[in-house]
């Protein structure tokens, strides 16, 4: 509408002045360094399970729902553990496994057909092929189904989705579900960008949770089982030595890609905003050797971008025009002007804030040719859609989640475990 135009036009002259005026005055130290990561020894809870001779798996058939991260601090996988001469002693029989999106090892980028795990000859049900959730004859002969999977702290990364589909069907099957425990790996502290609207869940919005939860898989469980009355039998094995705001580099843990874009911290750090734009005509940098860390698009003038968003000061990242070409994904094969991001202070960054700062840039300089009607599929709240639509400008949009914040932390305040 009028009214609309109006703000948008006077927020896209306000950007550039302000662009071209702009110089960041904080100190060099604050610009351009993180914290110096704090080394922990912490124990995976797969290392715990272990440590403490497998009790809850005593005596039991067990089915293990995991992929490639699912990994203990010696090197050996989950499925290593639990079909170890170790775990046979204590009566672990593990008789069947389940991988989510990915697959079992992590590097698929497709459906995943089931398949049969090639050193233990135990069948793997794929829970992102034909199905996204075991079927009850999947189920069949199970005492415990064991769920071991690192995801990065953000509400459309689907393993989330696929632990309270797991947590539904042992429900159902009424079979315990027990979660070996993994960090949050993006500062747990920290809760941020909308909360799902209630009628908006699918396998992308598995509750109505924000983007940026700050919650282990264990706690998210414990969540997902009272607040949507599951009624399942859950044990979480806690992790050891892990506190509450650690970073992931900070844990001592190795790092395994968890899905083939997700190669580092860094990308994990900068995808609950960027993640977000992919459902837009816009590159985020699949095709190339760094997703998430580079947005872009053919019609996108780099220098203009990376001006404008350098002059809203946000805090945490710096913005370098550049052009790229993706090898897939979006504009596969094309030219794209574009900007890279680059943390300089993790703890200072606010991703998802960050996304809408670079959705209302692109809404100001480019309103005819940044394809939006699809930003609503991962944002799952219609409220903050709707704002930006209207030319609101982002610390407007930011601002509005404040209440809902509130809410959910009182909520999530009572399943935290650490």
């Amino acid at each position: 509408d009028g009214k609309g135009d109006v703000n948008r036009l006077r927020g896209l002259v306000s950007t550039i002045v302000a662009a071209s005026l702009s110089t960041d005055t904080r100190p060099a130290a604050r610009r351009l360094a993180a914290r110096v990561p704090i080394r922990r020894n912490v124990l995976a809870g797969v290392d715990v399970l272990a440590a403490e001779g497998f009790a809850p798996l005593a005596g039991k058939r067990v089915g293990l729902v995991t992929n490639a991260t699912g990994r203990a601090r010696d090197g050996r996988s989950t499925i290593e553990v639990l079909a170890s001469d170790e775990a046979k002693k204590a009566g672990v029989k593990l008789v069947r496994l389940f991988s989510p999106e990915h697959g079992i090892t992590s590097d698929a980028d497709a459906k995943v057909a089931d398949q049969v795990e090639p050193v233990t000859g135990l069948p793997i049900h794929s829970l992102y092929g034909e199905k996204r959730r075991p079927r009850a004859e999947d189920l069949e002969g199970l005492d415990v189904l064991v769920l071991d999977i690192q995801d990065v702290g953000t509400r459309f990364y689907t393993y989330i989705t696929t632990g309270r589909y797991v947590l539904e069907e042992a429900a159902r099957a009424k079979i315990t579900l027990v979660v070996l425990d993994r960090p949050d790996p993006i500062g747990p502290l920290a809760v941020e960008g909308p909360l799902a609207d209630p009628d908006r869940t699918s396998f992308t919005v598995p509750h109505t949770i924000p983007v940026r939860y700050g919650m282990t898989p264990g706690e998210l469980v414990l969540l997902f089982n009272d607040e949507r009355k599951i009624g399942g039998r859950v044990e979480v094995v806690k992790l050891s030595g892990w506190a509450r705001g650690l970073w992931y580099d900070e844990t001592g843990l190795e790092w395994v890609n968890p899905s083939p874009n997700m190669r580092s911290l860094a990308e994990a750090t900068l995808y609950p905003g960027i993640g977000l734009l992919e459902t837009t005509n816009l590159s985020v940098g699949r095709g190339t050797d760094t997703p998430f860390e580079v947005v872009g698009a053919p019609w996108v003038d780099g220098p203009r971008l990376a001006a404008v968003l350098t002059a809203r000061k946000v805090p945490g990242v710096t913005f370098t025009p550049i052009h790229f070409t993706p090898a897939s994904s979006t504009d596969a094969g094309e030219l794209c002007g574009g900007v890279r991001l680059t943390v300089t202070d993790r703890d200072a960054l606010s991703p998802v804030a960050l996304g809408i700062e670079i959705a209302v840039a692109l809404r100001d300089l480019y309103p005819m040719d940044w394809k939006r009607e699809k930003f609503l599929d991962l944002l799952a709240n219609r409220d903050t859609f709707e704002r930006l639509q209207r030319g609101e400008t982002a610390d407007s949009i930011i601002g509005s989640w404040k209440k809902g914040l509130e809410e959910f932390r009182g909520r999530r305040a009572k399943y935290l475990l650490y």
